[in-house]
């Protein structure tokens, strides 16, 4: 059976109750606008009444002259329906039919490995084998975090104990930042997309080729590419991109500095530097995604664009690939004038990340596990290699 159409019962004063008379016109001038086409089932009186709060009378009354004037029609047993031949004058209002959101055609994402032989090793993948992650003491951080009590409100700036020990870790690699100047992402790629939604001028630097993600990221905001040509057997040729930067003038200049993404590219020192001179000659920001710089093991060490440019630098970082692939955690460091931009950014889409996985990861690092876990992880790597 059809739902009852509804009827908005006006009356002509606030300070009274609908009559009858403003039950009579009501549904008159809704049939006039054509809401009510013939056939349509009114509402019960007894749903009315209640409706409305007045009587059963007052609505029975209403219904009675309308019946009388031939636009309403009783039914035994089945109610009060406009009359077939009401409305035969009034035009049927047009279906306002929305329609069906398209199927969006997703892009075409990177591979997730679905061709690679199960008894093979896919030698392009990022994240670590499994047996060498961390569970056991992560479960034991969770379960101390749970028992500490829940937290019920969320930071949109991220957990602040987990954002001081990330900017003491960072000082310590000649990184000087605070709490203040860590904004907590779901990965790197959240912290790649709120830089992009913010930024002034819709056009990015990037290398190329690029981590396929970003590039598919920038180009669904609607961001222009400035491809700056990287090989990764002959180095940066610095004068080219110089030339690039300066015909294309970006708002942004994206690098992935170590272990570059697809190539495994890592810039030298003069290669740093000479780009840090280019944006600045050119007026461009620089964003410095740094997947992979302490990820080296012995005494392998390798500068950041952020420590030799200082805090005009954005630099970007992620525990994902190290600890927890499920884990989704990752910051961006800014200037603190632009942090209450990127978080506003990060409001937008997320409000905020989750307070458990945020506060299982400080506790994580509170406790030294990270240290632990990563220098087994690079003894476990090298011997591998």
């Amino acid at each position: 059976m059809s739902r009852p159409p509804f009827v908005s019962v006006r009356v002509s004063a606030r300070d009274r109750r609908p009559g009858s008379a403003d039950i009579v016109d009501s549904v008159l001038a809704e049939r006039a606008r054509g809401g009510l086409p013939p056939g349509s089932r009114l509402p019960p009186v007894r749903v009315l009444e209640q409706q409305l709060g007045i009587s059963k009378n007052t609505v029975q009354v209403a219904y009675d002259e309308l019946v009388a004037r031939g636009v309403l029609e009783t039914r035994e047993r089945e109610g009060v329906f406009v009359a077939a031949g009401a409305g035969a004058d009034v035009e049927a209002p047009a279906r306002l039919g929305v329609p069906p959101l398209p199927a969006l055609r997703p892009p075409a994402l990177m591979s997730r490995g679905g061709d690679v032989r199960r008894d093979g090793i896919n030698l392009a993948a990022v994240f670590i084998d499994p047996d060498l992650l961390p569970t056991e003491r992560l479960a034991e951080c969770a379960r101390s975090v749970l028992r500490s009590g829940w937290q019920p409100h969320y930071d949109p700036q991220g957990f602040r104990p987990l954002r001081e020990l990330i900017a003491r870790r960072l000082s310590a690699r000649a990184i000087e930042c605070d709490a203040d100047e860590v904004i907590l992402t779901t990965g790197s790629q959240q912290a790649l997309d709120i830089v992009a939604r913010a930024l002034e001028v819709r056009r990015v630097g990037v290398e190329s080729p690029v981590y396929a993600y970003a590039r598919l990221l920038f180009e669904s905001l609607g961001l222009a590419l400035c491809p700056l040509e990287l090989d990764p057997f002959a180095g940066i040729d610095l004068a080219a991109w110089d030339r690039q930067l300066a015909t294309h003038k970006p708002g942004l200049v994206y690098a992935i500095s170590s272990f570059q993404n697809p190539t495994g590219y890592s810039y030298a020192s003069h290669e740093l530097t000479g780009l840090l001179a280019m944006c600045e000659r050119h007026g461009c920001a620089l964003l410095e995604d740094d997947w992979g710089s302490d990820m080296l093991s012995g005494s392998e060490y390798r500068p950041m664009l952020r420590m030799l440019g200082g805090e005009n630098v954005l630099y970007v970082n992620s525990f994902t690939k190290k600890v927890l692939p499920s884990l989704r955690l990752g910051y961006v460091v800014a200037h603190r004038a632009l942090v209450p931009s990127l978080v506003a950014m990060k409001r937008l889409s997320t409000l905020g990340g989750a307070w458990l996985t945020e506060a299982l990861f400080a506790e994580f690092l509170e406790r030294g596990y990270y240290d632990v876990h990563v220098e087994a992880m690079q003894r476990a790597t090298d011997a591998r290699y």
